[in-house]
């Protein structure tokens, strides 16, 4: 055991370091913050998800990328990371809210749905062969009440008033915890959500790089478009 470099730990996904650490979760999670930030905030009775699609090429169409996923009426997720892990996980929570429909014919609770997801997550760091999801989600939903949950490469998860994850997570939350307040109009949240990002991002924001949907108490996801987003800021 004596002489072992740090190195060795890293190559198998069920070793832990003599330090405690499994170091392909962390891998995992420092491809998220490589990635595009995305936010949510819960307000009095809607909860937004705010995603920033960045933009590597004059060539890309920006309404190809991806980065909010309807998941059921009343739940939505939003990623930072590898989105091609992120539709893995979309797919299972879709399947997932649908069985729980036929099953007890009602919708999922988003806390039920967002364990679930993290479940599983947390099954991708346990045994060999297999790799962590190398990307981070918030779940937003509203049940009974407006919800935010964060689910991380490990599995664990959290719940949030707002959230921020990606490559400006520290510098977006830093703003939000400054400027949350409890009980926001969805268009506050919204405003408020859209300013943090610009704070955060080196550069200008553009708004046909912008993802925007709310879910309130009628149980719906609604997206906005790009001239309803500039009506609001």
């Amino acid at each position: 055991m004596y002489g072992i470099s740090p190195q060795a730990y890293d190559r198998a996904i069920t070793v832990f370091s003599p330090d405690g650490r499994l170091f392909q979760v962390e891998y995992a999670k420092e491809a998220v913050r490589r990635g595009a930030t995305s936010l949510g905030i819960v307000g009095k009775d809607s909860v937004v998800l705010i995603a920033h699609k960045a933009q590597y090429s004059k060539l890309v169409i920006p309404a190809s990328v991806k980065k909010i996923f309807e998941i059921d009426d009343h739940i939505a997720f939003t990623a930072s990371g590898l989105i091609a892990d992120a539709r893995k996980l979309v797919d299972h929570a879709r399947l997932t809210a649908q069985k729980y429909k036929v099953t007890y014919n009602e919708l999922i609770p988003v806390g039920r749905l967002a364990k679930e997801v993290c479940d599983l997550m947390q099954v991708y760091t346990q045994y060999g062969g297999i790799r962590p999801f190398g990307v981070a989600l918030l779940i937003a939903g509203f049940d009974d009440k407006p919800r935010l949950y964060e689910a991380e490469p490990s599995g664990a998860m959290t719940g949030y008033y707002a959230d921020a994850i990606g490559n400006a997570k520290k510098e977006t939350e830093e703003y939000l915890e400054k400027n949350y307040k409890s009980g926001m109009s969805t268009k506050a949240c919204i405003k408020l959500g859209i300013q943090a990002l610009k704070k955060s991002i080196d550069g200008k924001l553009a708004l046909d790089n912008l993802e925007v949907c709310y879910i309130d108490k009628d149980k719906k996801t609604t997206y906005l478009t790009e001239k309803e987003i500039k009506a609001i800021i």
